[in-house]
């Protein structure tokens, strides 16, 4: 007979997203009439900039003719997309990279999940906390994350802490780790990290042979030019480091599909044999395998993005997700609520109050706000004290939230 892959049966049948999705249709079922306000998803809804929709229109008018038409894609990404991005995201700020060290796919989310498949099962990961499940959940369908423990944890996980005492900036480990997952801009936390912190993490990898899986989903919405937008701006990083990069909260791509994995050339993992492989070339490899390319349309929507129309849309768009995040750090802050983030990141990450929980609060605001957010416990054992709001919502509905939130608490 067939057998499953066990690793798989892990994973608890009550994700919190899921069990955020019960309650609330609960909700929604005795309340048929209440107008909820959700600040709990991490979907965008601002539509697609125009430069993207028309970039698509045109695609489509070109794949109806026969001189035009385009079928598969190349596995890498087409060389128009993979141009724009070298010039804008990374010569820009300094950094020079190779059109054959970026790789175009179809979300960072499943990216981040396939990356494993370079990696041996044995390898040691470690952590923040509070972290978006994702990272987590990847390592634990290939065995390397153990098994679940009573608090939450997974038994061959190390968890490094972002706390408030240390601005949401884990510390440098004490032992050696295999895989550490960074992700700066945070999600949920909206930390940001320094280019003198991020450079130490980069030395620790090196002294250490530890691979550096830095997620900048959210890089756009640095509003300080000092700060660090690719973990290539730190000299070395080349030799450590996978970057993943997403066009789903930047430009709306959440519904389109479109992101970005950077392997430098640099970047290698050794076999027990103590060989050095390339990384680069293992996952050419792998993505010659098993992919068939993100389509011409789509692509093409993404490389209107980087035209003088593209990035003035996607900044207005930025501007009015980090406007609602203003308009709910100043309104709640004033109730009295513990507030981080929101600064350079569409999240706010708020202390909820004593003598309660992250799902307690999260039910009071259901019913007595008819706001949904998003219980802190979903995010790591870290996240127990803690809600986290997203800003991608409409303005008016940032402004009634407040008003509901600071009536009920």
């Amino acid at each position: 007979m067939a057998l499953v892959n066990e690793h798989l049966l892990k994973l608890p049948n009550n994700h919190f997203l899921l069990n955020m999705e019960k309650k609330i249709n609960t909700f929604k079922v005795t309340h048929p009439k209440a107008h909820l306000i959700s600040l709990g998803t991490g979907d965008v809804t601002r539509p697609l900039p125009q430069a993207s929709i028309d970039a698509m229109h045109k695609a489509i008018d070109e794949m109806g003719c026969i001189d035009s038409f385009h079928g598969y894609a190349p596995e890498q990404g087409y060389s128009f997309l993979t141009e724009a991005i070298l010039k804008h995201d990374y010569a820009a700020r300094g950094v020079s990279l190779e059109p054959g060290e970026i790789f175009i796919n179809d979300g960072t989310k499943r990216e981040v999940g396939d990356i494993g498949d370079l990696l041996r099962h044995d390898n040691s990961i470690g952590v923040t906390t509070p972290i978006c499940p994702i990272y987590i959940v990847a390592n634990v369908t290939y065995g390397r994350a153990g098994t679940p423990q009573p608090d939450g944890t997974w038994s061959n996980v190390v968890y490094l802490p972002c706390l408030p005492e240390n601005n949401f900036i884990p510390q440098i480990p004490s032992q050696r780790i295999d895989i550490i997952y960074l992700s700066f801009p945070n999600n949920p936390t909206g930390a940001v990290i320094t280019k003198n912190e991020l450079k130490k993490w980069v030395n620790y990898a090196i002294a250490n042979d530890t691979l550096i899986m830095y997620d900048a989903a959210y890089e756009a919405y640095i509003q300080d030019p000092d700060l660090p937008h690719s973990i290539y701006e730190i000299k070395g990083a080349k030799k450590v480091a996978i970057e993943f990069r997403s066009f789903s909260k930047t430009a709306g791509f959440t519904g389109v599909r479109c992101g970005y994995t950077v392997i430098p050339k640099e970047l290698t993992a050794g076999t027990l044999a103590g060989q050095r492989i390339s990384l680069n070339e293992l996952w050419k490899r792998r993505i010659a395998a098993r992919n068939n390319g993100v389509s011409y349309i789509t692509q093409r929507a993404a490389e209107a993005i980087y035209s003088p129309e593209g990035k003035k849309q996607i900044k207005e768009t930025i501007a009015y997700y980090m406007h609602n995040a203003q308009i709910l750090k100043e309104g709640l802050s004033h109730a009295g609520l513990q507030i981080y983030g929101g600064e350079h990141a569409p999240y706010l990450w708020i202390r909820i109050p004593e003598r309660t929980t992250a799902w307690k609060f999260f039910e009071q605001l259901l019913y007595e706000a008819q706001t949904i957010v998003t219980p802190g416990t979903g995010f790591g054992p870290e996240g127990e004290n803690y809600i986290r709001l997203s800003t991608f919502a409409k303005y008016e509905e940032c402004q009634e939230a407040v008003r509901r939130i600071r009536k009920c608490i």
